[in-house]
């Protein structure tokens, strides 16, 4: 994958669960997929964390965007 396609995707994914707002979900709803919610979190901190890290051990580092 390309630099460029790399960073459309995490922009994309970005987006994605910019979109999520469990908020409005009923006990019931969120309950039944606490399991899924979890792991598929848990899939992505862990991908996010090793990208991250790769960046960092290059002698990068990570910086928020400055707030306009």
């Amino acid at each position: 994958m390309s630099s460029n396609d790399a960073i459309v995707a995490l922009r994309a994914a970005g987006s994605a669960l910019g979109d999520v707002d469990v908020s409005g979900w009923d006990e019931t709803a969120l309950t039944d997929q606490l399991a899924e919610l979890s792991d598929a979190l848990c899939q992505l901190d862990a991908q996010l964390s090793r990208v991250a890290e790769a960046i960092r051990a290059r002698g990068f580092r990570i910086t928020e965007p400055v707030a306009a």
